[in-house]
């Protein structure tokens, strides 16, 4: 049985997460570039969310023993697979997650194109998560 307990701390984690990086939403990639401060504040928070997101997944995935995922990425295909996440969804996660990984790992120059863009136009995708989250935990309670 998933830790509800758990689960809605970390969703509300992520909602103040979320609250504190929409200090950024209006940021151009000029303003972006040019401050490496909010650089590292918005790469920062960003890999705190996914993971948190990521850290969601997990304890869903390990309660209800559905099969391992190989990456972080793999955790969301996994919740898709099991019909949490619609497929848009997964898809946003699954690019955040690789978007995770190049911060993390330094894989390669982080584009400050991308990140304005996922500032002004994508940090709704971490409430639609949240949401999705929240609606297998009251599909839960129903069963």
């Amino acid at each position: 049985m998933v830790d509800k307990a758990l689960v809605l701390r970390k969703l509300a984690e992520l909602e103040e997460y979320l609250g504190q990086i929409r200090e950024y939403a209006n940021i151009t990639v000029e303003q972006y570039s040019s401050d490496w401060k909010i650089q590292r504040i918005v790469e920062r928070t960003l890999q705190i969310m996914i993971e948190t997101c990521a850290d969601v997944a997990g304890h869903i995935i390990s309660d209800r023993k559905y099969r391992i995922p190989k990456s972080y990425a793999d955790t969301f295909k996994v919740l898709h697979e099991e019909n949490i996440l619609e497929k848009d969804l997964f898809e946003t996660m699954d690019k955040t997650a690789k978007f995770r990984d190049i911060v993390v790992h330094n894989y390669d120059v982080v584009d400050t194109s991308i990140i304005v863009i996922i500032l002004t136009k994508h940090l709704d995708d971490f409430l639609t998560y949240k949401n999705a989250i929240i609606n297998m935990l009251k599909e839960g309670d129903n069963t």
